[in-house]
């Protein structure tokens, strides 16, 4: 249709036969001109049901932090995994590794569980769609079960963040932001959060 249109206008412009026959054949040959109604989401793999791709399920099960914590991370909250993998960059005592270790455990069981909430609120708003029988009062229902379930995801990731970061010092923190890529990148606490989270010397 869009090169038959071209073709129109052209020769009602009084462009030749020739050329315009040409700007037709390219503009059918371009996969970007002849087809730009197509959804970006046609042919996305779905999975179990849902709106979800086969790697968002996996990210849910693994316990994947998935940007959730991104508040905490980029703002001098360290997050658990990458403060065990820094170690030894960080020089982190036994005792505060295995209080670390203690942290991701508890984050990973409970945001694995919560994962599959989300996998299922997401299946029950999808199958509410595709079962034609979606009404108003019912989709608000099931997105806010869905957004409510999605939000309890993050506040596991982030508190995960609060609470590794009382078990670090200011340099270790700092160090912390270096090894990321952070440094001059991250707000500043206050002189309050900062003696707040600051860890008794003798627990360091």
């Amino acid at each position: 249709m869009e090169h038959r249109r071209a073709v129109k206008v052209m020769l009602s412009k009084g462009v030749g036969s020739v050329l315009a026959s040409f700007v037709a054949a390219l503009i059918a040959a371009s996969p970007g001109l002849a087809q730009h109604d197509h959804s970006p989401y046609a042919g996305m793999e779905t999975a179990e049901g849902t709106s979800l791709t086969p790697e968002e399920v996996a990210e849910l099960r693994d316990a994947d932090g998935m940007r959730l914590a991104l508040p905490a991370e980029l703002n001098r909250y360290p997050g658990p995994r990458h403060v065990l993998d820094m170690a030894g960059p960080l020089g982190l005592s036994g005792s505060v590794v295995a209080e670390v270790e203690r942290v991701r455990a508890a984050m990973t069981e409970a945001a694995a569980a919560k994962g599959e909430e989300v996998i299922e609120a997401d299946r029950a708003l999808t199958e509410l769609f595709r079962s034609g029988a979606a009404t108003e009062s019912e989709v608000d229902r099931l997105a806010s079960v869905l957004a409510g379930v999605r939000g309890e995801l993050q506040a596991i990731h982030l508190s995960a963040h609060l609470r590794t970061r009382v078990l670090l010092d200011e340099a270790q923190v700092e160090r912390y932001d270096e090894l990321r890529g952070y440094a001059g990148g991250a707000a500043s606490p206050t002189t309050a959060e900062t003696e707040h989270t600051r860890h008794p010397p003798d627990r360091r």
